[in-house]
């Protein structure tokens, strides 16, 4: 059995247009998907920076939420769509090790971001008085540089192990990218003893975030039940709705992925999770936090106003 382990070492991808009969639509779909992802980020990032109503702790992280699913999705999609077209489906070793890596760092900076943004909900709901001080743009900027820590420290160790086992002579990875499950059973090597510990770090990366969303939100809980007014009840949960839709579509697909036994895993199964939380999660994040958010649908409606004033003066002048 022929073995490579080499920079030039090439993989194939099974990838999701192996069916001619759909394969067209699925690309239409997710072209769509893909555009709709960046446009939509990039004016949440364009109204959080213009409109000064939105320039408080909990947009400034949601903005960066925001860059990670634009450099998040952007990691997997184009190629796929360059490859549909082009009519080929390979990537190098250095170009799988590179989006593994990069898909590693940026789900990882994810999973961190949307834990401690719990926090920032505990702290502007049970502690108000003290947002200010809790919430400063210190701590903001403490936030976003854990997130990203915790990210590529996970890139970093995980990829060259991963990346470094002896790949046997049938390099078809039955995935559409460089997922580290996918990639490992081409490995001739034994790689029990290392999917358990990435298997170990992976349920950390999920558990530890997940445990400040879950303590967050039991405290949010008990003081909104304590509350007396309603409208404040109401307030409290219409903030905090937006961020808990976002937490469960985003970490129960991890979840499924990353902390379900092997056993219960299929092929197929695999590739329908992936795309949910590679390529509809970021599309969807940012249309759940204007569609369900006033602070951000009267911001686009003021940009919307401003663009079309700004387009009658030109044709008046001219």
């Amino acid at each position: 059995m022929e073995m490579h382990n080499t920079s030039s070492t090439d993989f194939t991808f099974m990838g999701l247009f192996n069916r001619k009969d759909i394969s067209g639509l699925l690309f239409l779909i997710i072209s769509i998907i893909f555009f709709t992802a960046l446009m939509a980020n990039g004016v949440m990032i364009f109204l959080i920076r213009t409109d000064s109503r939105l320039h408080t702790p909990m947009y400034f992280l949601l903005s960066h939420l925001s860059f990670i699913d634009m450099m998040y999705i952007s990691t997997i999609v184009p190629k796929m769509l360059v490859d549909y077209l082009l009519g080929q489906r390979t990537i190098s070793f250095m170009g799988c090790t590179a989006q593994h890596f990069l898909y590693l760092t940026l789900v990882g900076a994810e999973f961190f971001l949307l834990g401690l943004m719990a926090y920032d909900r505990y702290v502007a709901i049970c502690n108000p008085l003290r947002y200010p001080v809790l919430m400063s743009r210190q701590v903001c900027w403490m936030i976003i540089a854990g997130s990203w820590f915790g990210g590529s420290l996970d890139g970093f160790l995980l990829t060259p192990i991963t990346m470094s086992f002896p790949f046997c002579n049938s390099l078809e990875i039955n995935h559409f990218f460089c997922e580290a499950p996918a990639v490992l059973k081409l490995a001739c090597a034994d790689t029990a003893l290392y999917e358990t510990v990435m298997y170990v770090c992976c349920v950390l990366m999920l558990l530890i975030p997940f445990s400040v969303v879950i303590s967050s939100y039991a405290r949010i809980l008990t003081t909104v039940h304590h509350m007396s007014s309603v409208e404040g009840r109401k307030k409290a949960f219409a903030t905090c709705s937006s961020h808990i839709t976002v937490v469960t579509l985003f970490y129960g697909a991890a979840m499924y992925t990353y902390m379900l036994p092997h056993s219960y895993h299929r092929p197929t199964q695999d590739k329908v999770f992936s795309v949910f939380y590679t390529i509809l999660t970021p599309m969807l994040n940012p249309l759940i936090y204007s569609l369900r958010n006033k602070d951000v649908t009267g911001a686009l409606k003021k940009a919307l106003a401003r663009f079309k004033g700004t387009q009658r003066v030109a044709g008046e002048v001219f």
